[in-house]
């Protein structure tokens, strides 16, 4: 899938990879997609949470090995 904007949140504990997201996200248009690498093990349910309560769409979220991408599209 094509996106906008990409976001390295390797390495970042909760709550930083939602803060770079959110900042992220406000830079982009509405319908835009914004890619988020991340390793917190807690990202899967942060971003979950954080796209509920945004209204913005979590498109898709993959693991490989220790590293998630999502996906997430600006409302």
């Amino acid at each position: 899938m094509e996106f906008q904007k990409e976001l390295d949140a390797r390495g970042l504990n909760c709550p930083l990879p939602i803060l770079k997201a959110k900042k992220a996200l406000a830079e982009l248009q509405s319908g835009e997609v914004l890619r988020i690498m991340a390793t917190d093990p807690g990202s899967v349910r942060d971003f979950q949470a954080f796209a509920k309560q945004t209204g913005n769409a979590l498109l898709s979220h993959i693991q490989t090995g220790r590293e998630f991408v999502f996906l997430m599209q600006r409302k």
